[in-house]
């Protein structure tokens, strides 16, 4: 289990997170690549095979991240951004 019960078995099965490992922050399964890097690397435009590229990861590994940062998101209450 990787902290979040709802985040999907696709998600489960390549992202992980463990306190010895980046900080305790969401990693890809195996390595050391953050979920967050890859996320904002597809939301700054990089395609999905781009950021699998650059970072030495497969493609579903960076669509795991995404749904991983999805349902997180989904599952926030948020307060409105004040500019």
């Amino acid at each position: 289990m990787i902290g979040t019960p709802d985040v999907g078995p696709m998600a489960e099965q390549r992202i992980e997170v463990n306190p010895d490992v980046h900080h305790g922050k969401p990693v890809i399964k195996g390595t050391r690549v953050p979920v967050h890097i890859l996320v904002g690397s597809v939301a700054d435009g990089m395609s999905i095979d781009e950021v699998a590229s650059e970072y030495g990861v497969e493609t579903e590994d960076v669509k795991a991240a995404l749904l991983y940062a999805s349902r997180l998101v989904s599952d926030e209450d948020v307060q409105p951004l004040h500019a």
